[in-house]
């Protein structure tokens, strides 16, 4: 069994408790352009009902104590007689902290000023308080895998001295800081939300970059070399001191608090050649009172800070092998009780192959300056709040498995069976999980194909997350998106015996073709042998469902050729159903159900999984045998339509997947649009 590091800081949180197929609730866009032309034409200046200026937007816990008595909300211009949405001079970008605590969040902007091209795509510079002026700006943001448009109006609150409670700049009439921190409270449900956070989250939601952690304990030898080549790369720094019970210390750092790397520079004194780390307190103020000022030595930053936190925007910094084409995939999956929630495998080795797979083709590149039995591959697992409020969702204990696998596993689509990991060790062995929003690790990796299993470290917990891959050259896709429809000779056989011949032979010379009615009669009353007995039974719409499957001529009948088919389908899946249910109960759970879908040979998603057991499932989305056979029918019936469509490569535009995720939410009309003469290719693409 690997060894299976936990970070752990806090609690680990039990389930969230949601109901697994609940949706992330979806960040609401507003359209700037458009609500900007509105105000304008009806001169009037823009009110965010949204995001009000009401104390909700401001939280709900402590930082309500801290607010002045008589709390007023107001625009720019009411408080100062020439505001200044941004300005060019490089003095005038410096801000000071508020109320929150949040310098994490004022140290990662700090380092955005400094790359003018970046801060642009952040903080649209076409705005301003004066032309076109309607009270309203807007802001952009990386958020879980996607830059999105964050609106606000420009109502601010101050106390009764006019005076911004939160960020403000140290030139009082420049407010860009207050409204984008206005805009990132809004994206993450108020300002308290703001009060607890990583200087590396921050960073990722400016850039959509991929962090690097160096913990400066154990820097490596090459720290200075790393500086340098994130500084001239342009990268974005942070870093964070030690927590303490004093919160200035005497040589002017600031206990637990986050700080921006501004620079570095090596200087020649007499004692020899000295690198130096510049450092900006987000505070604007109390600064390091150590040898060479506001700067400090290498040295004394690996003593007196904790982590290093750099923000690459390709992650070429620990391949040294700047300026070169990177490849970046990014792949959206979740983590749901009873199907995909696995756990990790220190943790619980029955259920970690439930966790969702990756395959990844690592492959080589010719004008790297490695040797080709070694790529440089960075891999990130971020987890998605459940909650539209950032701190009010704990995060779990994340972090991912990497395996290599042999040759006969590297085709397959189907997901890795629980034989394959005990047979096999992981690739990072010492394996870490962090209560934090993104884990992120550095791989050289020969050549090859891997799986990627990311997973929580304690099993049925739910959430959803993204996972993102750099590399120079790579491939990635998830495993069992596909369906593989076989039913091998071996099955076959068994299902051509004895019973076939004694008795639907002869029922069939009796009756050439069978209704809907006499397929339930026959089914409801043969004797199925040879299995463990519980009572099967099908409704009347179940057989009228299973005909109008099988039933090729559309005549409303089944043949004997039609019914064989049926036959050996039943009783394989029959078997498969009473091996997997495991409770003996007749109904399969969610866990059950989704090793009985991998037993039959059939890949799927995770997703269509889930849908199964809503679309089949009881109030408990449990499923029958009966619900078990009629989507499994559907599934290799629809499989053969897609196969058969596509046939000339050009054909339907949409992925087998979607396909069977529509057969699941609309069967009938996928039905029937299969079997219509005149289906159209047309009306299924999704170009």
């Amino acid at each position: 069994m690997p060894f299976l590091l936990c970070l752990k800081r806090k609690k680990s949180p039990g389930p969230l408790g949601r109901s697994i197929f609940q949706k992330h609730p979806p960040l609401a866009q507003q359209n700037y352009q458009a609500l900007l032309d509105m105000c304008l034409k009806s001169n009037r200046l823009f009110t965010d009902d949204t995001f009000p200026a009401h104390i909700s937007s401001i939280g709900t816990g402590a930082l309500l104590k801290k607010l002045p008595r008589n709390l007023q909300w107001k625009r720019p211009h009411a408080l100062h007689r020439s505001p200044v949405f941004y300005a060019a001079n490089r003095k005038q970008l410096d801000l000071c902290q508020g109320l929150v605590e949040n310098c994490w969040f004022l140290a990662a902007l700090q380092a955005l000023t400094f790359h003018q091209d970046i801060f642009a795509a952040v903080v649209p510079q076409n705005q301003s308080f004066e032309r076109k002026y309607a009270g309203i700006f807007h802001f952009r943001f990386w958020h879980f895998g996607e830059w999105v448009d964050v609106v606000v109006d420009d109502r601010l609150p101050v106390n009764e001295a006019g005076e911004l409670i939160f960020v403000s700049s140290v030139y009082k009439n420049v407010f860009w800081g207050a409204l984008l921190e206005k805009a990132y409270a809004k994206l993450y449900g108020s300002y308290e939300d703001l009060q607890i956070g990583q200087v590396s989250e921050a960073l990722v939601d400016f850039t959509g970059g991929v962090n690097i952690r160096i913990k400066l304990a154990a820097a490596p030898p090459d720290l200075w070399d790393i500086l340098t080549r994130a500084t001239y790369s342009r990268s974005l720094m942070g870093c964070q001191t030690h927590l303490g019970t004093t919160k200035v210390l005497k040589n002017g750092l600031v206990a637990g608090h986050a700080y921006t790397v501004t620079g570095i520079r090596k200087v020649t004194c007499q004692y020899g050649p000295e690198n130096l780390v510049r450092l900006r307190n987000p505070w604007g103020k109390i600064e390091w009172k150590g040898d060479w000022s506001d700067r400090m030595s290498l040295q004394d930053f690996k003593i007196h800070f904790v982590d290093l936190m750099i923000c690459k925007l390709t992650p070429d910094l620990m391949s040294k092998e700047d300026g070169k084409k990177w490849m970046y995939s990014l792949k959206r999956g979740r983590w749901v009780k009873g199907s995909t929630a696995g756990g990790s495998l220190g943790f619980c080795n029955g259920t970690f192959w439930m966790n969702p797979q990756y395959w990844l083709n690592v492959l080589p590149v010719e004008d790297s300056k490695k040797s080709l039995g070694s790529c440089n591959v960075v891999i990130s697992l971020m987890q998605k709040h459940s909650s539209k409020h950032r701190n009010r969702a704990p995060h779990l204990f994340i972090g991912f498995s990497l395996y290599k696998v042999d040759l006969q596993y590297q085709e397959s689509n189907r997901k890795l069976l629980p034989a394959f990991f005990t047979q096999h060790q992981p690739v990072n062995k010492h394996q870490v999980f962090l209560d934090e929003r993104e884990v992120t690790h550095d791989f050289q990796l020969e050549p090859c194909v891997y799986v990627i299993v990311p997973s929580t470290l304690e099993p049925q917990q739910e959430a959803e997350f993204i996972l993102r891959v750099f590399s120079r050259k790579h491939v990635l896709r998830e495993m069992g998106g596909n369906t593989s429809f076989t039913l091998s000779k071996e099955i076959v056989d068994r299902y051509e015996g004895k019973i076939w011949e004694d008795f639907f032979t002869k029922y069939f010379e009796q009756n050439p073709e069978i209704n809907a009615v006499q397929l339930q009669r026959i089914l409801n009353n043969v004797s199925w042998r040879n299995f463990q007995s519980f009572h099967l039974s099908f409704s009347l719409d179940a057989c009228q469902g299973i005909l109008a499957l099988l039933d090729l001529n559309t005549s409303g009948t089944l043949s004997i050729q039609e019914f064989r088919v049926l036959w050996k389908r039943l009783l394989f899946y029959l078997e498969v159903f009473q091996k997997r249910n495991t409770s003996r109960s007749g109904k399969l759970d969610l866990v059950e159900l989704h090793a009985a879908v991998q037993e039959t040979g059939i890949s799927l998603s995770n997703e269509v999984c889930n849908l199964m057991a809503i679309r089949y499932g009881d109030p408990h989305l449990k499923i029958s045998f009966e619900s078990f056979v009629c989507f499994m029918l559907r599934v290799e019936i629809m499989g053969e339509a897609f196969r058969n469509l596509t046939q000339d490569g050009r054909g339907i535009y949409l992925q087998e997947s979607e396909v069977l995720k529509k057969i699941c939410l609309q069967p009938q009309k996928w039905q029937k649009s299969c079997r219509n003469s005149s289906f159209s290719l047309s009306n299924c693409s999704s170009r």
